[in-house]
């Protein structure tokens, strides 16, 4: 009879440790895939965040690079005005000299009666006149 008591003690047992190999190895095995899907996800957003980080340093690059060129044209640009403006004035400037010259020599030729003092005051005035607005805009632009 002892056999058979031993016989059904181990025939009972062995379920019993089958069951808690099972367990254990289900455990282990859930354990391992939550390892691998919190690996996953963590590598994805490092990666995501590692692409983030180029994609906003290129475009600073992009952007920093087309600030450089536009600040450039606009300086160009400024030049060539400034240039111009300078250029103008000083051809307006030799106007007025010439005028003032042409009415000098007028006033000292023509009597008292004539009108071409007058003509030549108004032209004066109006070279003026333009010279102080290029004179103006000159000053804004700057």
């Amino acid at each position: 009879m002892s056999n058979l008591q031993e016989a059904e003690l181990s025939s009972h047992h062995e379920p019993l440790r089958r069951r808690k190999r099972s367990n254990r190895a289900f455990f282990v095995f859930v354990i391992i895939w939550i390892i691998l899907i919190s690996g996953g996800v963590m590598g994805a957003k490092w990666y995501s965040d590692k692409i983030q980080r180029d994609v906003a340093a290129d475009l600073e690059r992009q952007t920093s690079a087309q600030i450089a060129a536009m600040q450039q044209d606009y300086t160009q640009r400024m030049d060539k005005l400034e240039a111009a403006y300078k250029e103008e004035l000083a051809q307006l400037d030799a106007k007025v000299d010439a005028l003032n010259e042409l009415l000098t020599f007028t006033k000292d030729n023509a009597d008292s009666k004539t009108d071409n003092s007058n003509k030549l005051y108004t032209q004066l005035n109006e070279v003026k006149k333009k010279l102080n607005e290029l004179q103006k805009n000159l000053d804004v632009l700057k």
